[in-house]
């Protein structure tokens, strides 16, 4: 039985004298949730980390960046590396985001770098695939998501401790929602082409999905047998509502 995992991504939004605030009000919601039940974690804008770090403790969450850098140091203006991560005390992170492939131009052997490096420092990637409306439309899902994974897998091991979080970039803000079934589907796949290489890491392997997802809908993903939890971008932003997602969750 794979412990689900509820994780946030706050993308690019508020601000860092609001976080106090923020944790106060989310570990209110989720006060007697058992813990042992669900995993929670939030992504948070860089400026944040330390911040976030001091007060998620009591909250019993965990911290990720939104993005990280493959190299130790360099002339990289603006992003992350993995030793300013770890010196924060911080040991996640996403990685291929739908929004950084498309505005940024990650691609997969990108996404494979930056996960070959975070795995070999000790940090956890929840590694971000996903396929395109015009993709799907296109008939095409199958073949994005094989491709995107083989790059991950082509840079991992067994017993390498990482997470894919399952991104319909059509589903993201676009008032679109993909159904129980079509996530499982897409999360069965996944599962399916790790188990080719590697079969009992598909076993253990959380995978998460990340549409548009909130308190209304999380329990009937749950109940999905290859669904292990969920990536929430706006909603998570809601310290009461993705409180009372992640007490759902607990109790499915």
């Amino acid at each position: 039985m794979r412990k689900p995992l509820i994780a946030g991504n706050w993308k690019m939004n508020l601000l860092n004298s609001k976080v106090p605030a923020y944790f106060t009000d989310l570990e209110k919601a989720i006060h007697g949730v058992d813990r042992k039940k669900v995993d929670t974690l939030l992504a948070v804008p860089a400026p944040f980390l330390a911040t976030a770090r001091e007060h998620a403790q009591r909250a019993g969450t965990l911290i990720a960046t939104q993005t990280i850098h493959e190299k130790n140091d360099g002339a990289f203006t603006g992003e992350i590396s993995i030793p300013i991560l770890k010196d924060l005390g911080i040991d996640w992170t996403l990685i291929g985001h739908s929004e950084r492939r498309q505005y940024y131009n990650e691609t997969d052997a990108s996404v494979a770098a930056k996960t070959k490096a975070t795995l070999a420092a000790g940090i956890h990637p929840i590694v971000c695939v996903g396929e395109t409306r015009e993709e799907r439309e296109a008939g095409k899902m199958k073949d994005v998501l094989k491709r995107q994974m083989e790059a991950v897998l082509a840079v991992v091991s067994a017993d390498s401790a990482f997470t894919v979080a399952y991104e319909p970039v059509w589903a993201i803000g676009t008032g679109l929602t993909a159904s129980d079934e079509q996530a499982e589907e897409a999360h069965a796949f996944i599962r399916a082409i790790v188990a080719a290489k590697f079969p009992t890491l598909a076993e253990r392997l959380r995978i998460l999905y990340g549409g548009s997802v909130k308190s209304s809908n999380i329990q009937g993903l749950l109940k999905q047998p290859n669904v292990d939890g969920a990536l929430i971008g706006g909603a998570s932003l809601d310290p009461a509502e993705f409180g009372k997602t992640v007490s759902l969750a607990a109790s499915v």
